[in-house]
This record gives C-alpha cells, structure tokens and sequence, in this order.
C-alpha cells in the first residue's frame, strides 16, 4: 500500500544485501497525507535485528566486495546509471514528496529535479578529486597522500527534504568508495526506496547500498553498531547531540547537520515593501520547515513598526490550500505532531511579543495540519521564539538600535546554520557576512547552493555537505612514503 502515482515495487521490505527481505518483527509505518489527514500507504519498519543485518551486510561489502577497490572511474559508471535512472523517476519523487509531508505540487517537480542534478554533479568528483596525489618530500623519494573511503556509513535523512538530502549522502558515499546504509524518516521512506531501486537497477554490488526504515530505539541501535564508522546525520539538535556522543563513544566519524534559527538583518537603505516581500513569502516556502530559514528578521526602531505592518499584508495575501492546487502558496505543515508543536511555540509567543497577524488554523480547512503564516512583533531575542527552531511559518520581527546591535542580535544564538543581509550595497553585505557566526550568507533573501559547501557554526552541527568539501568525512588520508615512485600513481 502505498500512495497514488508511486510505483514502489516492496514497501513490505527492506533491502539489505542487495535483497528484498523481511523484516525479523511484525511493524509497520503508516504515511499520513497532511492535507487530509487520511492514511494514503504503509512501509516496513524494521528492528534492531535487522539493523544489524544490514550493517553485516555493509561491512561484507566494504570489507571483501569490489566497490573498495574499484577506481573512481569504475564507481562512476555505476553512479552515472543510478543518476539516470533517479531522473527517469523524477515525477514519482516528486509526488512522493507531495503525499508524505504535503510540500506543494507546483514546487516539487523544481526540488526533485534539483536534487538529481546534485547528485550527478557529486558523481562527477568521480572523474576530478585527488584521491591520490604526490607531494614534495624533505626525507625520501616519493610521497603520496591518498584519500581512501572511511567505510560503513550510516546515511539518516530527515522527513523535510527527503530525496535532496539522502540522495546527497548516498552520492557523497558511493564516489568516496564507502558502502551505505539509508536509514530515512518513518514519514518519508518512500524516495529511500526509489534510490535502493536505482542502485539495483544501476547493478551496484551486493551490499553497497542497504535500506532499512526504523523508529527512534532501532535506529539508535544502528548508529551504536560498531561496525558503522561513520554517521552521516541531518535533523534536530538534539538527535544530533545523541549521535555526537555515540560516536564519540567509539571515536566513531560523524557528519551532523543539525537545527538553525537564522536572522535576516534589514539595513535602513533597503525598502520596506521588498524587504516585506523577501521575509513574508519565504517563511511559507516550505511551510516553513527549512533548517536554513529566516526565521528571525532585525530591524532598526525607527523602521519597526512599518516593516511590521508590510510583512503583515503580504501574509495576509497568501494562498493557503491543498498542496496539489496549482494557485497554492502555503500547504500544511508535515505532520500532526508538528502542528502542535508550531502552535504550543505560537500560545508562548503570544506571551511575550505581539502577534501582528496569523496565529490559527484556517477557517476554510477543516481537515489537514494547516496553520496561517504568523508573525510576531517587538520580540525580544531571548524568548522562546527567537531562540528556539520553530519549523513553522512563524517569524520573529526583533528591533535593534543600529546596525551593530542588529549584528550582535543576530549572533545571540546557539544556532548558527544560515542568515541573510538585505540591502543594495554588495560592500555592505560582504562586511556584516563575514561578521555573522554562521556557515552561509545571502543577499538579499534566502540563499542556498548546494554545490558548495553547506553546515553550520555552533550547535547547528560539524561539517559541510556540498562541493568538494562534502567528500572529505566520507574520507580518511593517508600518507605513503616511497623510496621509488610507483607505476601505478
């Protein structure tokens, strides 16, 4: 069972060991369609004894199957096939991304497609990275450093932007020569799926890529599995915290990409009405639920209440309807939980600022997990929320005195993942940037380009995913001293 217009061939299964296996237990996963509220599939969940499984099949592939000691150029063949036929099923991505967690039709073609052409770009570092590369050496002959896969990884994606993030993951592991284990998020296990169909389709070895879909105890499982030597994770700071301390545990690797709460800083040369329609639109993309959103916008005083009102028109323009709708701006948010998370953050909110609009349920949806895109005014920055992830459409207007406090507010956060610089002045945005404590700027409105490097400062996590700089964890170096040079380098 499984939701129109996707053609899963075993969503009773998982796959491990380049199988289509039962699980050892009896559960399952219900897919809830946000819009509705009905029950549109069911997925396998797997144990911890099928966890193991899959890193025992993992392991046997990294340890005596080919995909090691394959050339890059040899995995990029491979990974090549796997693309094409992730882009053959674009439009089943695409509304797998619709059915699970409501994101809207008319967007979802753009992510999917985006995401494949990632992973074809990540491919190609097949055919240019420096896995092995001499250097000048003071003591002998020929130095070689090479980069050489780090092994087993555990790819954990979550439910907001399933097929972009794990088919990242899963790219970064198969050209670094690591073997995978995807572990998705029970709400979105469906684009995991399809890519363990395109890497069987493809003819990646046995084991190379596994799938298995489990809940909190048997994934915790999984990642304390000392057969797994890295973990690739994306999600909340605090799940992040418990793998951290996991793999530390066994000085095991880890990539964490965790939560964030990024300030948009609005300088007094840009105007009012692009300013509100830059913050106002997007902190419904997505619904909200974006790590890297906006979810903070700073203001000087003396322009507070304008910019206030102005946001508030342009909410109050915005579409809210099913996500299939092709006039819709703002669909559900993901899940019931996740509604009741934005409106416990909403009740505190209105304790401690002023909620200038938004704040309820649609009168017109009487079915779905819909909320209006709120905003609150006057917030002080070290309220709830202005200091904790929403993952909502839900923005915080925060006044400062000037440019330099609106600086000092915007780095007033454990988190540090993205933020934004909105003025005309290109010299402008370059200085506050390199003075914001987070991994990514844009000018100008929400800026994120995944072939470059992409991570966070602080607790929004360790590491970068895209670009070059997303292989490196999936990699360890070494160094190779010669008293000759070798034929083969």
């Amino acid at each position: 069972m499984i939701p129109n217009g996707v053609n899963v061939a075993h969503p009773d299964k998982l796959f491990i060991g380049g199988q289509w296996v039962d699980s050892t237990g009896d559960d399952s996963f219900d897919l809830v369609d946000p819009n509705n509220e009905t029950v549109t599939g069911r997925i396998v969940a797997a144990n911890a004894a099928d966890m193991d499984q899959a890193v025992t099949a993992a392991r046997k592939a990294f340890d005596d199957g080919p995909w090691g000691d394959f050339s890059p150029a040899q995995r990029s063949k491979y990974i090549a096939a796997m693309g094409e036929e992730l882009k053959r099923r674009e439009p089943e991505l695409a509304r797998a991304f619709t059915a699970q967690v409501g994101g809207l039709a008319s967007f979802a073609p753009q992510m999917v497609g985006g995401a494949t052409m990632v992973f074809n770009n990540i491919a190609g570092l097949c055919d240019t990275f420096p896995f092995a590369e001499r250097r000048p050496s003071m003591m002998i002959d020929t130095a070689i450093v090479t980069r050489e896969p780090a092994g087993v990884v555990v790819a954990i994606a979550p439910w907001n932007a399933p097929y972009s993030i794990m088919s990242s993951k899963v790219a970064y592991a198969l050209v670094a020569g690591c073997t995978v284990i995807m572990k998705p998020s029970p709400e979105t296990p469906l684009e995991a799926y399809i890519i363990a169909e395109a890497a069987e389709a493809a003819g990646i070895p046995a084991g190379v890529v596994n799938l298995v879909c489990g809940g909190r105890d048997a994934s915790d499982h999984l990642v304390n599995n000392p057969g797994v030597d890295k973990v690739s994770f994306t999600g909340s700071t605090i799940a992040g915290k418990r793998i951290g301390e996991v793999c530390a545990g066994r000085i095991a690797r880890c990539t964490l990409e965790l939560g964030g709460k990024s300030a948009a800083i609005i300088r007094d040369d840009f105007p009012i009405e692009a300013a509100a329609a830059i913050l106002g639109n997007t902190i419904t993309m997505m619904s909200g639920q974006v790590c890297a959103m906006l979810s903070r916008a700073i203001v000087t005083k003396s322009r507070h209440d304008e910019l206030a009102d102005a946001i508030a028109k342009v909410m109050q323009g915005v579409k809210i309807g099913h996500s299939d709708a092709p006039d819709t701006q703002l669909g559900p948010v993901a899940m019931k939980r996740q509604l009741e998370r934005v409106e416990d953050y909403i009740e505190d909110g209105r304790k401690t600022a002023d909620l200038v609009t938004g704040g309820r349920r649609p009168a017109h949806m009487n079915k779905g997990y819909f909320i209006e895109p709120t905003l609150f005014a006057n917030v002080d920055n070290q309220s709830r929320i202005a200091q904790e992830e929403i993952f909502g459409p839900v923005l915080a207007l925060i006044p400062a005195e000037d440019e330099a406090d609106a600086l000092r507010i915007a780095n007033e956060s454990n988190f540090g993942l993205n933020g934004a610089v909105l003025t005309n002045d290109a010299d402008a945005a370059y200085h506050i940037a390199r003075k914001m404590r987070t991994g990514g700027v844009g000018q100008n409105g929400l800026r994120m380009e995944f072939n470059l490097p992409f991570g966070g400062f602080k607790q929004s996590g360790i590491g970068r995913e895209g670009g070059e700089e997303g292989l490196w964890s999936y990699l360890e170096t070494k160094t190779i001293l010669l008293d000759a040079t070798p034929t083969s380098l």
